[in-house]
């Protein structure tokens, strides 16, 4: 599982390590370190998902050279060893995709956890918070990529003839369908050929925490048919969301490993 629930995490707060992963769409104008420095569960340490990216690049959230992770995660005070629980405070579930991260990069899966309902359940059960900042005692991590984890646009084109694998697109079904325009500047509209649509705001119930096995494997039954749902890659437009249907697919198939085309329509879609 990839689930932690908030009792839980409440009576194993000091054996864990825990990441605060708030990150907002910009038009929100909310921005998630601030908020973190309001209002955290104890012991928390936060991830800036914008800063913790590749740099050299155009392309939003893209993954960061090894040797980058290793010097990040070292300055988040995070062993290899360690158990890890991500949470966050948006609509946009951004905890998934550093659960994402630290997997790519070779921590075990076994050791990372998202906590379901995130900071907007913990505190609507009033469970305990802070404004006191984590001290941290840097680390020396070591991380070993899974490169087979992204596809790349070259990856993406050739299985649109040899279908290897599925393309789902967690993005709305307007955005799918061409319908609306995109929030981007300089992107087209619609998807990539022969790709399927499971908007990732399905999965979720209306408090945010993800529906049950049952629930979801309907979901994804209904959308995929009677295509092969045992070689899944998850796209959508930064590389965000598409984290939160990875980890939603990781609940009905506890041996998945989750695959993500990193570039996503930010990339595709270029017009």
């Amino acid at each position: 599982m990839s689930l932690v629930e908030t009792d839980w995490l409440e009576k194993n707060l000091n054996s864990v390590k825990i990441i605060d992963c708030s990150w907002h769409m910009p038009q929100t104008n909310r921005v998630g370190f601030e908020e973190y420095k309001k209002q955290h569960i104890s012991n928390a340490i936060f991830f800036d998902l914008d800063k913790n990216s590749k740099k050299n690049t155009n392309l939003p959230h893209m993954l960061v050279e090894k040797s980058d992770w290793e010097k990040i995660v070292s300055e988040m005070g995070i062993n290899n060893e360690d158990k890890i629980v991500i949470y966050d405070n948006s609509d946009v579930i951004s905890s998934c995709r550093c659960w994402f991260n630290f997997i790519y990069f070779g921590h075990s899966p076994e050791l990372v956890y998202v906590l379901n309902g995130g900071l907007r359940k913990w505190a609507a059960e009033k469970k305990e918070t802070t404004d006191d900042l984590t001290n941290v005692k840097v680390s020396d991590y070591k991380s070993l990529e899974k490169k087979e984890l992204v596809k790349n646009k070259k990856l993406i084109d050739q299985n649109i003839k040899v279908q290897k694998f599925s393309v789902v697109d967690a993005r709305s079904k307007e955005r799918f369908e061409g319908k609306v325009s995109e929030p981007r500047k300089g992107l087209r509209s619609g998807n990539i050929q022969n790709s399927f649509c499971i908007p990732f705001h399905e999965c979720l119930n209306d408090d945010k925490t993800f529906k049950n096995k049952e629930e979801l494997k309907i979901i994804f039954e209904s959308c995929l048919k009677s295509k092969n749902q045992k070689n899944l890659v998850f796209s959508c437009g930064s590389g965000v969301t598409a984290c939160v249907l990875a980890l939603a697919y990781s609940l009905i198939n506890d041996k998945y490993h989750p695959c993500i085309y990193d570039g996503s329509w930010a990339e595709y879609g270029i017009i």
